[in-house]
């Protein structure tokens, strides 16, 4: 088929679409995706999203094919000239971010191939499920002292109060950072990270470069301390891989603080919204607390039900064939794992929050090579969180009116969550 025909054969796939509306910036998008994506799904080929110039993937099957597809990359620069990935990044307003662009840009979460693997075997190592599970006494104090405050209080924001301050004293501890810095470093996280939605501005840009440069400065001193007085902490580890050769410096700083970044903002929106799928069905809540042994499934559900970074894009690195239809090299897509979670063909009953679901093979994690990291801690996170409450409240209820979700496309999660626990 020439290049002509399929051009025609596609623009007319988009004029079919069209007549779907797709908004994933609006208040409606936001409260509801799931309606939006079952919309998306009964599509038989991937949908053009116009805005963003890439095409969705909403499917299980679709979704989790591409997310181990070879060809699919993070990259750019993996296969493209280096002309050709600057001209695509001016015209995309990715310029002009020169820290940015040095430590995020290029993380181990945007490379792609040896550099990849290289960076990601350094990373495994540390995080092993084996090396997180013995920071579980210390998620477990840290916990127990937070509810201790939180439970002699009429009520509180579950996430502000409690959920925002765990995963990132426990990532920071881990890595060195002293505790009363943890706070500055999700702020940092979330500035850098808002820039990779979609509708962002050069507010947003300028946001994003200032927060990146601070966050670098401040890993830039942490790790000079390190190298003078090393501990026993994973900043110190990283840098005995870098003085080793097995990275480089913009590499250590990189990684510090995509783990950091990582180990913020997903966790603590998962935490919110698996706080209030457990409000909105009692019955799940009352039967953890008779039976704590479903508590694992519970949090897999949790990630399945309300997946926390719904969206991840790829760029095919050659021609390639996506649910039969051909893509030349060069195109976008966008992996919609919000949706692939909720695809009936792979859920049984996908819309219903399940506590005991097995199997439960959900990819909020993701699949392949850029299978999340932290998976394990995130998940200990949850579990150290959820076994306080059960255990340290016999009633758990919603203050005031229902909560709102964060906009966007990149993130699911609430903005607040007024809660009243009643203590034991």
């Amino acid at each position: 088929m020439s290049v002509a025909l399929q051009n025609i054969i596609r623009s007319h796939q988009i004029t079919q679409q069209s007549a779907l509306r797709f908004n994933p910036e609006s208040v409606e998008f936001a409260q509801d995706p799931y309606a939006t994506y079952e919309l998306l799904r009964a599509q038989s080929k991937p949908f053009y999203f116009e805005a963003a110039d890439l095409w969705l993937l909403s499917r299980y099957d679709a979704v989790d094919a591409a997310a181990r597809h070879p060809k699919l990359v993070r990259s750019l620069q993996s296969f493209m000239p280096i002309d050709e990935v600057a001209a695509i990044t001016r015209r995309a307003n990715w310029h002009d971010m020169p820290n940015h662009s040095r430590f995020v840009q290029t993380s181990l979460l945007d490379s792609d191939g040896d550099v990849h693997f290289r960076l990601r075997l350094i990373v495994l190592r540390e995080l092993s499920k084996s090396f997180v599970l013995k920071a579980k006494p210390t998620i477990q104090s840290y916990v127990a002292k937070l509810l201790d405050q939180i439970l002699e209080r009429q009520s509180f924001d579950f996430i502000a109060d409690l959920a925002a301050h765990v995963p990132g004293h426990v990532i920071g501890n881990i890595l060195g950072v002293p505790d009363e810095d943890c706070p500055q470093l999700r702020l940092w996280s979330e500035d850098v990270v808002q820039f990779f939605d979609v509708g962002r501005t050069e507010q947003h840009k300028q946001i994003a470069e200032r927060a990146t440069t601070e966050f670098y400065l401040y890993l830039k001193d942490l790790i000079a301390d390190r190298r003078r007085h090393p501990k026993s902490d994973l900043v110190s580890t990283l840098l005995q891989a870098q003085t080793a050769g097995e990275l480089t410096e913009t590499e250590l700083i990189s990684t510090c603080m995509l783990i950091l970044m990582a180990g913020h903002g997903s966790t603590i929106d998962v935490l919110g919204t698996g706080m209030y799928a457990l409000i909105k069905h009692p019955q799940a809540l009352q039967q953890l607390r008779q039976q704590p042994q479903h508590l694992s499934t519970a949090v897999q559900e949790m990630f399945r039900y309300e997946s926390p970074l719904p969206f991840f894009h790829r760029y095919a690195s050659e021609d390639v064939v996506v649910m039969g239809q051909n893509f030349p090299k060069g195109t976008k897509f966008g992996l919609l794992y919000g949706s692939a979670n909720r695809d009936a063909s792979q859920f049984s009953d996908a819309d219903r929050f399940d506590i005991c679901r097995q199997p439960n093979r959900h990819i909020a994690f993701g699949r392949g090579a850029h299978l999340c990291l932290g998976n394990h801690l995130s998940r200990l996170d949850m579990e150290v969180i959820f076994s306080g409450l059960i255990e340290r409240t016999k009633n758990i209820e919603l203050v005031g009116a229902a909560p709102q979700y964060k906009d966007g496309l990149s993130m699911r999660g609430l903005k607040t969550l007024n809660l009243r626990f009643t203590p034991k």
